[in-house]
């Protein structure tokens, strides 16, 4: 089991101005550290400023040569999919083929409501999407016209499905995608063991369980994802081993990994674990 990076584009307490520094430095660190991946998640409407995480992705690329970027995943049903996918697309060929696009079909009321778009029809535009998008980038017509390939980029990213619990969506990623996504702050124990079951029944190889917090400090402030997270890596040592332990006999794959204030020497003490 791999255990990559995971992070918010949130603003950190560097002066205003000096945010590439600090998003830079952190990629070279999770680089020379030697973790696998660093992915990055997409919000937008809900009160907190925000990087977009393709633009995030690209400026990663030029800073850290080895490590693979990942999406954590990109909320499509917001996103008009032709210039998506020339976004992702862009991304795909500066970066040297590394990126992992984990999709999904957002889940927050909030974003939608900023974009002016219809959360109730989210799932059918995804699908709807995520069709164009591969159409696209294998050069076919859209639209009555062509968005021509990158070369060394045809077919576009490996596609991951973020899905927490629907039967149908996690059948979905092992069938029609390259990986499927779970979420450590939205789902359960049981959540897991239950989507696993149907993900590798349905013949899915790729796992990754995003979003887990770190902090063997086990002091989580009031409110926070460490707090709220429904799986996690909160508390003593020992209990990060045995949750570790428990996530890797569930069958994942991969861990998304993140800290409190991006901290990495933890996330690297768990690591150690594995």
């Amino acid at each position: 089991m791999r255990l990559s990076i995971v992070t918010f584009m949130h603003p950190g307490p560097e002066a205003r101005g000096r945010s590439l520094e600090r998003i830079a430095n952190y990629a070279r660190r999770v680089e020379a550290a030697g973790f696998p991946g660093i992915w990055v998640t997409d919000s937008l409407g809900r009160g907190r400023a925000t990087l977009d995480p393709l633009t995030s992705l690209a400026a990663l690329a030029s800073v850290a040569s080895r490590v693979e970027l990942g999406t954590a995943v990109l909320q499509v049903s917001l996103r008009h999919p032709v210039d998506l996918a020339h976004r992702v697309q862009s991304v795909q060929a500066l970066s040297g083929n590394r990126l992992r696009l984990g999709v999904g079909s957002g889940s927050t009321q909030a974003d939608f409501d900023l974009f002016g778009a219809d959360y109730a029809l989210r799932f059918r535009t995804l699908m709807s999407s995520l069709d164009i998008m591969r159409r696209t980038w294998h050069g076919e017509p859209v639209n009555g016209g062509v968005l021509t390939p990158w070369p060394g980029s045809e077919g576009g990213p490996p596609v991951l499905l973020g899905a927490w619990r629907n039967p149908r969506w996690i059948t979905y990623a092992a069938k029609q995608c390259q990986g499927w996504i779970a979420s450590g702050l939205y789902s359960s124990w049981e959540d897991l063991e239950r989507g696993m079951r149907i993900y590798r029944e349905a013949g899915g190889t790729n796992a990754v369980l995003a979003n887990v917090v770190v902090d063997l400090r086990h002091r989580p402030e009031p409110g926070s994802l460490a707090e709220r997270a429904k799986v996690s890596l909160v508390g003593t040592p020992e209990d990060a081993r045995q949750r570790l332990k428990r996530i890797e006999q569930i069958g994942f794959d991969e861990i998304l990994a993140m800290s409190p204030g991006g901290a990495l020497d933890e996330i690297e003490r768990v690591r150690d674990y594995l």
